[in-house]
C-alpha cells in the first residue's frame, strides 16, 4: 500500500512538471494587435521571433537592456539573475523581454521591428567560426560575434567587411534572422580580388575581422499577400536562402518559386537544399537554369538565360512580388522584360552583386 502512494505520489509529481513544461500562454503587443503564444520555457523574445513577430534586442542575454518594453498585464519570471545594464531598467519599470518568461497570458508594450529604419547598425568584431568551400570557388564563412551581441536583421540584408586600409567588402547574410549565432556569408573568388583572394589562400578559423551592418533595403516584405518570384544568379543565391528559411520558419503559405542561374551544374553549390525545401514545403517550387552545362553535367533541367525562363513559367507576371539577387546584368536585363510582362517596378526588389571599383580596375587593367 504504502508502495502504491510512493508511486502515485511520484506520477502525480511528473504529471504536474509536463504540465507546466508544456504550458503555454498568450501575448498581446498593445500597439500593433499582434499576437503569439509563448511557452513557460522560453522567454518572450524567443517566442516572439519564432512566430515572426519582430522585437527589438541586442545581445539576448540581459546585458544591454534594448528589448526592455512594459508589460501592461500579466506575470513574468525572470530566466536568471538580471545584469547591471537590465537591473536599471528593471527598477525603472521596464520589462526585460530577452530575459523573462510569461506565468500568464500578457499583454506588452513594445516597438517592433518591421522596417530597415527601426534596425541599429553596428559596427563590431566578429571570428571566423567554420569555413567550408562549397564548391571549386565559393566558401562558406560562419562568423561569431561577441557573447554579449546579436546583430538583428531582415532576411535579405547585407554585411560590409571594414578591412584595415579603409576599404570594404559588402556579402549578403545567408541565414535567417532566428539563426542569429552565426552570420552565414558565401563568397565567390574573383580574380584580381583582394579580400577573395585572402578568404580563400590565406583566411583560418578563428581570424578576427571587423564587419557593419545590417544594410540594405532587400528584404522580405511580410505584409504583402502576393505570390513570390526569387530569381538568383550565381552567389545571388546566398539572400533568397536566407528569405526563403525566414519564410518558411514563420509559416508563410503564399507560392513561393525560386529560379536559380548558374553557369554549369558544379555551380549550383546548395542544389540538395531547395530540393528538400520543394520535397518538405507544398508551397515552393524549385527551377534550375544553367546558361553554358558541362557535357558531364547530363543536364535535362531549364538551360538558357535564368530571366527568360521566369517569363517562360510566368506569361503574366502582374500578381507577383519578385526578388531578383545577382550579377548587375542580369538585373538590368530582367527588369524591362519582367516588366513588359506586367510586373509593377514597385513589386520588383533587386539586389545587385557589383564588384568593387578597385578589382573593377584591375579587371579592366587586363582587358
Amino acid at each position: 500500500m504504502r508502495d502504491n502512494a510512493r508511486l502515485f505520489a511520484r506520477l502525480f509529481c511528473l504529471t504536474t512538471f509536463q504540465a507546466l513544461f508544456y504550458m503555454s500562454f498568450k501575448v498581446k503587443v498593445a500597439a500593433s494587435g499582434h499576437r503569439f503564444t509563448a511557452a513557460a520555457d522560453e522567454t518572450v523574445l524567443e517566442a516572439a521571433l519564432r512566430e515572426g513577430i519582430g522585437l527589438p534586442y541586442g545581445c539576448r542575454n540581459g546585458a544591454c537592456g534594448k528589448c526592455a518594453g512594459e508589460l501592461l498585464s500579466g506575470e513574468i519570471e525572470y530566466r536568471q539573475e538580471l545584469r547591471a545594464t537590465a537591473l536599471a531598467e528593471s527598477r525603472a519599470g521596464k520589462t526585460l523581454f530577452c530575459q523573462a518568461c510569461a506565468k500568464t497570458d500578457l499583454e506588452i508594450a513594445v516597438r517592433e521591428i518591421s522596417r530597415v529604419a527601426d534596425l541599429e547598425i553596428k559596427t563590431l568584431p566578429c571570428r571566423v567560426e567554420h569555413m567550408q568551400l562549397l564548391t571549386h570557388d565559393v566558401m562558406q564563412l560562419k562568423l561569431k560575434l561577441p557573447g554579449n551581441e546579436r546583430l538583428q536583421f531582415l532576411a535579405g540584408q547585407y554585411i560590409e567587411f571594414l578591412l584595415k586600409d579603409g576599404r570594404r567588402r559588402a556579402f549578403s547574410i545567408a541565414n535567417a534572422p532566428h539563426q542569429d549565432r552565426h552570420l552565414e556569408l558565401h563568397i565567390r573568388h574573383v580574380q584580381g580580388g583582394r579580400f577573395t583572394g585572402h578568404v580563400f589562400e590565406d583566411m583560418r578559423a578563428k581570424t578576427l575581422l571587423r564587419i557593419e551592418g545590417p544594410l540594405g533595403t532587400f528584404f522580405l516584405r511580410e505584409d504583402s499577400d502576393r505570390p513570390i518570384i526569387l530569381m538568383g544568379g550565381g552567389t545571388g543565391f546566398a539572400p533568397l536562402k536566407g528569405m526563403l528559411e525566414h519564410a518558411f520558419h514563420v509559416g508563410i503559405e503564399r507560392p513561393m518559386h525560386l529560379f536559380w542561374g548558374a553557369r554549369a551544374r558544379e555551380d549550383l553549390y546548395l542544389h540538395e537544399l531547395p530540393l528538400e525545401w520543394a520535397r518538405r514545403h507544398p508551397q515552393f517550387r524549385y527551377t534550375p537554369v544553367l546558361s553554358d552545362p558541362a557535357p558531364g553535367d547530363a543536364w535535362e533541367g531549364e538551360t538558357g538565360l535564368v530571366s527568360d525562363a521566369v517569363v517562360r513559367h510566368y506569361p503574366s507576371l502582374a500578381e507577383h512580388d519578385i526578388y531578383m539577387s545577382g550579377p548587375p546584368a542580369m538585373i538590368e536585363e530582367a527588369t524591362p522584360l519582367f516588366a513588359a510582362r506586367g510586373a509593377r517596378l514597385d513589386r520588383l526588389y533587386s539586389d545587385a552583386f557589383e564588384f568593387a571599383q578597385d578589382v573593377l580596375d584591375k579587371i579592366k587593367a587586363r582587358g
